[in-house]
């Protein structure tokens, strides 16, 4: 009964029905405390901060479809982040890939810089070229892959055995993979971090980040910080989560398909000049995405021919089906702009070192029919 398919893991993993009422949906426990017998006996749970019963449900729902022991959520994906940099202390050095979301390189540069932790903005395409930044002060390497929002390919695998060889903790960002496509875990991660509010909510309306770990001195660390600093979910936050994730693999499954067909009628547009999507065979790194990766997801980038920020513009302004909007992973099929979106806080030198030019779209493949989506995109290209 251990040995479970992915599916089945969405809808079952970690879950029991409630032993009060026999609810085959985890309640949601809106209280803040907890009735003790006499001072320290209680049932598990003293304080919401610390533990609720529904927060509880999600975090082993989720640590099962990472294959992992321990899952810690939190109040926002960047509150997940922030409680992995303070594992760190003073001097410490981080690195990290160069292309990555900006609320990532905005909390690493602007807050955690100012207590003394440092970091390096590399390329991580070939693993190789990490070794050159290791020193003794480093502590942690962070790859987000597919890279956002470039679709970057990193090989988690190549990575962990790095990791290793200096003994430095390893974090992977599998926010736009999920684990539905793949787990970094098993590829020699330490920890696994989610913006939960994306493909795992899957609905646009939760904002919420999670830790997947293995080790139980870690995941302790890590659950003591979570406490301690408070940066934790509501109980009907991670209610709507774990019915999110009953259909994680379905919602996926649609993701890519469509993602796939958008991807390759974006490539032959005469008004398109790139796209980037790792399913492609001429992406760079494909065969690593092909290898650590079960299919490719449903996020795209593209530049227009000229490269000129009036005609993205054009573009998104002119878009019905695709909405403009911050974010990424819902059923409804998203567009924005990074380089004034998702990624102002990188300057633009910068972002242009690893292609993130002022044209460039990024597109949240929904799970809508795709030939209204294909429509959608052809009907705004005509304006420009």
């Amino acid at each position: 009964m251990e040995i479970m398919k992915f599916g089945t893991k969405a809808i079952h993993a970690g879950l029991t029905p409630d032993p009060s009422t026999g609810a085959i949906m985890t309640p949601i426990f809106q209280t803040s405390t907890y009735v003790q017998k006499s001072p320290g006996d209680h049932l598990g749970y003293e304080y919401s901060r610390t533990h609720n019963p529904t927060r509880t449900a999600l975090q082993n729902n989720l640590a099962a479809l990472e294959n992992g022991k321990y899952g810690l959520c939190f109040s926002s994906g960047l509150g997940a982040i922030d409680a992995i940099i303070k594992l760190l202390n003073p001097g410490d050095e981080v690195i990290s890939t160069n292309d990555l979301y900006g609320g990532s390189y905005r909390i690493f540069t602007k807050v955690f810089e100012r207590y003394g932790i440092k970091f390096h903005f590399i390329s991580m395409e070939d693993p190789k070229s990490i070794d050159s930044y290791v020193n003794k002060n480093t502590k942690l390497i962070w790859a987000e892959t597919p890279t956002n929002p470039m679709m970057n390919i990193i090989d988690i695998e190549e990575i962990g055995r790095v990791a290793k060889k200096h003994q430095l903790l390893f974090a992977v960002d599998n926010t736009f993979a999920t684990p539905f496509l793949q787990n970094p875990l098993d590829l020699g991660a330490d920890i696994v971090m989610h913006s939960v509010t994306k493909y795992l909510g899957g609905h646009s309306d939760v904002v919420m980040g999670a830790l997947i770990v293995n080790d139980g001195q870690l995941a302790e660390k890590l659950a003591f910080i979570q406490n301690a600093c408070g940066a934790t979910p509501g109980p009907q936050d991670c209610f709507l989560v774990l019915r999110g994730i009953k259909t994680l693999h379905l919602r996926m499954e649609r993701h890519c398909q469509n993602g796939r067909e958008i991807a390759h009628f974006l490539k032959t547009h005469p008004k398109v000049d790139k796209v980037y999507w790792p399913g492609f065979v001429d992406h760079p790194n494909h065969g690593i995405a092909k290898k650590q990766m079960r299919d490719f997801g449903g996020m795209i980038s593209f530049v227009i021919k000229g490269n000129k920020v009036e005609d993205a513009k054009i573009v998104l302004e002119n878009l019905h089906y695709f909405s403009l909007a911050e974010s990424l992973g819902g059923v409804e099929s998203l567009c924005g702009h990074p380089a004034t979106m998702t990624h102002a806080s990188i300057p633009k030198e910068e972002r242009e070192k690893v292609g993130l030019v002022d044209s460039l779209i990024r597109l949240s493949v929904g799970i809508e029919d795709v030939e209204d989506l294909k429509a959608d995109l052809e009907a705004a290209l005509s304006k420009v």
